[in-house]
This record gives structure tokens, C-alpha cells and sequence, in this order.
């Protein structure tokens, strides 16, 4: 089983970033995935879900409206669209499923 994430950068506040998250070693379409970040000295905290068949979706408070997570099944890919990016999203960010996490991508907003 492996999560490869890639993506991730720098950006200016209110920019955009995609993430992508490459799943191999498992049968994709049957799990649901996530996307989690820490930043530094903080916890880990999830920031977007999304089931395995797509329909549904969830997310931190923080990221409603600006943040969108999908998945194509086809690929065994998953994404995080990430618009209007504050300095407080800043945080390494990793792909999640089944006990599997990936080895995270940086994202750094700043001017």
C-alpha cells in the first residue's frame, strides 16, 4: 500500500495550489480517503474527507468554501483544490487512507 502526495509549494495569500495524492497497493474505489495537514508545533488535524464513491464530502471549518476534495477512481487519485490560501494554511499535508499515510507535501503561504 502506498500514498504518494505531490503539489505542494509556495504561494501568496488568496493563490491557489492542487494537491495530488497517487494510491497504489490497494483496491482504491473501495476506501474512503483524506486529507490531513500539521503545521508546525501543532496536532494533525483532518481537513477534508471524501468517501469512496465520491459522493460525499467533508470538511474543517476552516476550509468550507475555499478547499474542495476529489477523487477520480479510475486513476486511484485523489486531489485537494486549495483557493483563497492564507498564511494559516501553511502546514505539511498528507494523503490518508486505511491506516496509510503518505509522506506529506509542504505548502507555505507567504508574501
Amino acid at each position: 500500500v502506498q500514498l504518494v502526495e505531490s503539489g505542494g509549494g509556495l504561494v501568496q495569500p488568496g493563490g491557489s495550489l492542487r494537491l495530488s495524492c497517487a494510491a497504489s497497493g490497494f483496491t482504491f474505489s473501495h476506501y474512503a480517503m483524506s486529507w490531513y495537514r500539521q503545521a508546525p508545533g501543532k496536532e494533525r488535524e483532518l481537513v477534508a474527507a471524501i468517501i469512496s464513491d465520491g459522493s460525499i464530502t467533508n470538511y474543517v471549518d476552516s476550509v468550507k468554501g475555499r478547499f474542495t476534495i476529489s477523487r477520480d477512481n479510475a486513476k486511484n487519485m485523489v486531489y485537494l483544490q486549495m483557493n483563497s490560501l492564507k498564511p494559516e494554511d501553511t502546514a505539511v499535508y498528507y494523503c490518508y487512507s486505511g491506516g496509510t499515510w503518505g509522506q506529506g507535501t509542504q505548502v507555505t503561504v507567504s508574501s
